[in-house]
């Protein structure tokens, strides 16, 4: 990044992003791994000066996923006064060819503002950044060591995703359109990273009244065939 692009930027502030995916039987979320480092990080960038947060972050995503009109949440600022690693920064510049005079900006202290970001895994083709090797889906539960405290950041966001599952009904961002009663119940495992009884979960989800059921899933046998849902308007 040029330093006259530096210009345009917020200084000292930044976001990441945990963006989740579900592929059906786990929750993943998307990595990038630096130039010739080994270091793994959040995507994650900068806000412009006349640019909003949502703007940027929305952007953001765009750029790593392909996708847009994703489901964002912010849910804390990151600030503690030794969570920038001017080194691994400098490491990063120098694989990928950037100036280091010019971006000593990088290696100053940064205050990031964490997001969540929940879409649906099929529909993504990951995109790394300028500074990253690849981009790539990782089990939440095999999460490799990440930059600064990308790690705490990745733990404060699936906390705060499985306190708000029922209130705001992350399914809806983790599946398709329509979906059996069985993949939103493995939806909730995943996040919960629990097992939940068939019949009281569906009777749960049904007694919400945020279901609208569509026409019957025909895979195998016609009596075992499931209906389709999906989430009211």
């Amino acid at each position: 990044m040029k330093g006259s692009e530096n210009m345009n930027l917020i200084p000292n502030l930044s976001y990441d992003c945990v963006i989740f995916g579900f592929n059906g039987k786990t929750l993943k979320i998307l990595i990038l791994e630096y130039q010739n480092t080994g270091l793994f990080a959040l995507p994650g960038g900068y806000i412009k000066k006349n640019q909003s947060l949502k703007d940027a972050v929305n952007q953001g995503v765009k750029e790593r996923t392909g996708l847009t009109d994703v489901y964002l949440d912010q849910f804390q600022v990151f600030g503690e006064p030794n969570r920038t690693d001017p080194l691994a920064t400098e490491r990063i510049l120098k694989e990928s060819n950037n100036n280091t005079e010019q971006n000593q900006w990088m290696m100053e202290r940064f205050l990031t503002v964490g997001h969540y970001a929940l879409i649906n895994y099929e529909d993504v083709t990951p995109k790394p950044d300028q500074f990253s090797d690849s981009i790539g889906w990782y089990d939440i539960d095999n999460v490799p060591q990440l930059m600064m405290d990308h790690n705490e950041i990745v733990e404060k966001a699936l906390e705060v995703l499985r306190n708000n599952i029922s209130e705001k009904l992350i399914g809806m961002n983790l599946l398709p359109q329509k979906f059996t009663m069985k993949q939103l119940q493995q939806v909730f495992e995943a996040i919960l990273d629990q097992t939940l009884r068939r019949t009281s979960f569906q009777r749960k989800m049904l007694s919400l009244d945020i279901l609208e059921r569509h026409e019957k899933l025909f895979e195998g046998k016609a009596h075992k065939a499931p209906y389709l849902y999906s989430f009211k308007q």
